[in-house]
């Protein structure tokens, strides 16, 4: 009979323990796994409501504080042997695609090929988002691009692609990650499941 694996989830913050020895004392419990999440900053003029989804009301003081991402998992990498690493969730439609895949595939390659998923989903504060450039009512559409963009940049040795909202003209990118990550998608709404499919 197979064992069933169990992995850890938690926004980091300086608030809580930091992502090396979060990642150490999940390791040591005999966790597989560790998924960190992404929020660049919180804009204060808070126009979306925090979703009743997630518990509404006031949003949580940690979205304000999370580390970034990768450097989060980094850390996490270099604490730990055997603990797989993933996202949960990186908000793609918010980080430029180049860059995004680049630091996946080194995060993977340095940490011995330990990228158990990548995480991705659409986001719900519009408020953030905008602040990056991105329009609320296209940003499945985007994400979809530069998710496609990513596993260009992952698999081949000239990468390319064209989509609605991204383009990437013939490119090298290494290193590869030990292998095409496996790319999830985290949200809820009428949509999701379309986008999911696709």
């Amino acid at each position: 009979m197979d064992q069933m694996k169990l992995g850890a989830v938690s926004f980091c913050t300086e608030e809580t323990l930091s992502p090396d020895v979060l990642a150490h004392e999940v390791e040591e419990r005999g966790f597989e796994s560790l998924f960190l999440t992404d929020h660049t900053h919180i804009p204060v003029s808070r126009v979306t409501d925090y979703p009743d989804a997630y518990g509404g009301g006031d949003l949580p003081e940690f979205y304000k504080r999370t580390y970034d991402l990768f450097v989060s998992l980094s850390a996490a990498a270099a604490s730990t042997t055997s603990l797989k690493l993933g996202t949960g969730i990186c908000l793609v439609g918010q980080r430029d695609p180049i860059v995004t895949a680049k630091e996946v595939a080194s995060l993977d390659s340095l940490s011995g090929g330990r990228l158990a998923a990548f995480g991705v989903g659409f986001g719900w504060n519009r408020d953030e988002m905008e602040a990056h450039g991105t329009e609320f009512k296209s940003r499945r559409e985007l994400a979809r691009d530069r998710v496609e963009v990513m596993r260009a940049l992952w698999r081949d040795e000239v990468a390319s692609f064209e989509g609605q909202f991204e383009s990437l003209a013939p490119s090298w990118a290494w290193p590869k990650p030990t292998a095409v990550p496996r790319v999830y998608l985290g949200g809820g709404g009428p949509k999701t499941m379309k986008h999911a499919a696709e």
